[in-house]
């Protein structure tokens, strides 16, 4: 999260990169909406922490009781902050795949 911050802190608001117990996170203002993003990983006893590890990054667009009462603002494939994110994940050229889900 911290290479997010040095890259995007000049151009979107980001905090600093906090833990939480299921992995880090930091907040963003993206188009004046406000955004958590999240990065984790996994790995059972036994597995070498120092190998190749699987990475989940997660978006949360942050919504009202009322726009959650009224679905409206929902996060989709369309946001874009959830593009703008998605291209600069497939661009890091230790990326092997992006999937959205």
């Amino acid at each position: 999260m911290k290479w997010l911050k040095l890259e995007l802190n000049s151009t979107h608001e980001i905090t600093e990169p906090d833990a939480e117990d299921w992995g880090w996170y930091s907040n963003i203002t993206w188009n004046e909406r406000e955004y958590m993003l999240g990065a984790s990983t996994f790995y059972k006893d036994g597995d070498d922490p120092n190998s190749e590890l699987e990475w989940i990054f997660q978006i949360d667009k942050q919504r009202s009781f009322i726009e959650k009462l009224l679905g409206k603002e929902k996060i989709s494939r369309s946001d874009e902050c959830v593009l703008f994110f998605k291209s600069k994940l497939e661009a890091e050229s230790d990326i092997n795949s992006v999937a959205f889900e």
